[in-house]
């Protein structure tokens, strides 16, 4: 019997198509992307799985979404729990409806609204990837600041009606700073959130004994209720102030003002993997866009490089969806 002999052409016959030799309708370029798709999924699925079992683990102690993420731009002071967000989302989302009109019109062979879709499909992920920038910025920077005990646990303030209070608005600043002398390179930074605080430890400690309304809102929830935060009472605030260390102003990957650190930890590992996705997906985007105009895809007489970028999009855009539900959602 004489041996096969698998040439080039034949490889190439495999994969460029007929109904009982092309592998699932795919071409090669096609099947490698899902191949890539379904891998990276897996990658997501991880870590997504990952922040479930660490926040069902740390359930009553986690921060509230719709307190973290209430900020909207031009609306300083302004309580727009998840709007920003649900924004960004909308936006992502519209992206993938205009890639899915340029791969439409790019079967039909139509150059000119194959790039107007796709410039439309740039556009929207700039405009997001420019809003997790922003997004970024307000969640490192805070609003409120918060204190960290010895024992690690998040202390925030609250007026007596329950209304949160930042450590500006009590603290003694007529009081000379404790930590005056020290710099960054003394450990300021790492022990205050990311840059030197606003207020010392001593100046909220002062603060809060000389205002009889300011309350200590711990990280915990009240039992029963997920939304609402166990609020001491005045005694029991002032008991607290003994165990104060470190005051948190914003978050970085050691601790955040905002509750449990795993949630800072997750927060920038997982939003900042899916950024870097969507970065990848608008530079492709970018270089195909070009390539359409030099008509490329028009001498090839296929627009097919447009579909398999498509497929990344619509990716991405899928696990954003996922992200946004049980990140910010749940």
């Amino acid at each position: 019997m004489g041996a096969t002999v698998t040439t080039a052409a034949t490889k190439e016959k495999i994969w460029e198509g007929g109904e009982d030799i092309h592998p699932l309708g795919a071409s090669y370029g096609k099947m490698m992307m899902w191949f890539f798709i379904l891998s990276d999924s897996l990658t997501f699925a991880g870590f997504l799985a990952a922040y479930g079992f660490t926040r069902f683990k740390f359930m009553d102690s986690w921060p509230i979404a719709d307190e973290v993420f209430n900020h909207f731009p031009f609306m300083h002071g302004v309580d727009a729990p998840m709007y920003y967000v649900a924004l960004m989302t909308f936006i992502l989302i519209f992206s993938s409806v205009t890639m899915v009109l340029a791969v439409d019109a790019g079967h039909q062979m139509k150059k000119k609204k194959v790039a107007t879709y796709m410039l439309l499909t740039i556009v929207g992920g700039l405009v997001f990837v420019g809003s997790q920038a922003w997004e970024w910025k307000n969640f490192i920077t805070g609003t409120y600041g918060a204190v960290e005990t010895r024992g690690g646990e998040i202390l925030q303030f609250v007026d007596k009606d329950g209304k949160r209070l930042a450590l500006a608005d009590f603290a003694d600043t007529t009081m000379a700073r404790e930590d005056a002398a020290l710099t960054r390179s003394k450990g300021v930074w790492g022990m205050t959130g990311g840059s030197n605080t606003s207020v010392s430890l001593n100046q909220v400690k002062a603060g809060l004994e000389k205002n009889p309304d300011v309350l200590i809102r711990t990280q915990y929830t009240v039992p029963g209720n997920k939304h609402e935060k166990i609020t001491l009472n005045r005694e029991e605030t002032l008991k607290r102030a003994n165990d104060f260390k470190f005051v948190v102003e914003g978050a970085n990957l050691v601790r955040n003002e905002y509750g449990h650190k795993s949630f800072g930890d997750l927060f920038f590992f997982i939003t900042g993997f899916h950024g870097f996705h969507v970065s990848v997906g608008v530079l492709l985007n970018i270089i195909i866009f070009f390539n359409v105009l030099l008509g490329t895809y028009e001498k090839r007489r296929t627009y097919e490089m447009v579909e398999k970028v498509g497929l990344y999009w619509h990716f991405v855009d899928l696990v954003w969806v996922f992200v946004f539900t049980f990140f910010y959602l749940v």
